[in-house]
């Protein structure tokens, strides 16, 4: 028998006919919890101490809307018993389904603005999170669904931020920043979200004095200047580590729980991973600014202002 998933929580709910709103409220519930329905009124999910809280709140709301409702542990009687309820979690046609919706997302982003593209990354991302959140036993089918979502990011990117860099395998030497002050950083304009957080970092904790020119293209990078955020600059994506990540570790900067969580926010954003529940505020608050400002050092110290702000809110929130 699987031990690690070898208890299971049903959930057996009756609501009165006339209860529409009632049942509603209980049918998302239990898809929103990723339950399998064995059959009208029977809900099966894997046990986990958030999952049996959450049903115990669905099953007292349904008894207090006039309904019956119960949460029954389950132990499957064998091996075979067990890998059938896994089977009943299988989420290929989910996956399937998603999978199809980035294949005409794709289609449709050369004809769409940087804020249309943006709003369609943030629905679809939504959507996977949702999906991951209730696969309890990924397989090749998420696995396929990942290599899809990076090439969906991948086109995205390449149209919202074009020239994204490559990553680099080498080693990130440590650096003084007492000799790199008063310097003058250049990286691509239009600054997206790895950009203009790599500049507040650089302006903030590594060259107070800092001047910056925004690059039509990295080709026109002076030979004096300090290019980050793009392919051969002395500062870019380094193995797992985007732009920001890299000038802390060439730094040495102390990580305070601020700059932690800032950095796990851009990384994020910028090439994937666990999303942070700040992170799409910010990337609605940065697109907005970028239609809104025509020009990058207005929108550094606009997006400045946001990041010192997190910056603060992320150290109080450790005290």
């Amino acid at each position: 028998m699987n031990k690690k998933h070898s208890r299971w929580l049903l959930l057996i709910a009756s609501l009165p006919t006339s209860g529409a709103t009632a049942r509603m409220r209980l049918w998302r519930g239990i898809k929103a919890l990723g339950c399998v329905a064995l059959r009208d009124g029977a809900y099966l999910l894997v046990e986990r101490q958030q999952h049996a809280d959450a049903l115990a709140d669905l099953a007292a709301q349904t008894n207090s809307e006039g309904g019956q409702a119960w949460v029954v542990d389950v132990v499957p009687r064998s091996a075979t018993d067990n890998e059938a309820f896994q089977a009943l979690f299988d989420r290929f046609s989910e996956y399937a389904e998603m999978n199809a919706g980035l294949t005409q997302a794709r289609k449709a982003l050369p004809s769409q603005t940087p804020a249309e593209i943006t709003k369609t990354l943030k629905r679809l991302r939504k959507e996977r999170d949702a999906l991951l959140r209730i696969d309890f036993f990924p397989n090749q089918a998420s696995l396929d669904a990942e290599a899809a979502w990076a090439d969906f990011e991948e086109a995205v990117n390449a149209l919202v931020s074009p020239g994204e860099p490559q990553a680099q395998e080498r080693l990130i030497p440590h650096l003084s920043r007492a000799d790199y002050q008063g310097r003058t950083w250049a990286t691509r304009r239009n600054l997206w979200v790895d950009r203009v957080a790599s500049a507040w970092l650089i302006q903030r904790f590594i060259d107070a004095d800092a001047r910056f020119l925004w690059l039509d293209s990295p080709a026109q990078c002076p030979q004096d200047a300090l290019g980050f955020d793009f392919d051969e600059a002395a500062f870019t994506h380094v193995g797992d580590k985007v732009t920001f990540e890299v000038l802390l570790a060439s730094f040495n900067l102390a990580v305070t729980p601020g700059l932690a969580k800032l950095a796990a926010l851009v990384h994020a954003l910028d090439v994937g991973g666990v999303i942070p529940p700040e992170a799409s505020g910010f990337e609605a608050i940065l697109t907005g600014a970028r239609a809104r400002l025509n020009n990058d050092d207005a929108l550094l110290a606009e997006i400045g202002t946001v990041l010192d702000s997190l910056y603060i809110h992320y150290n109080k929130e450790q005290k």
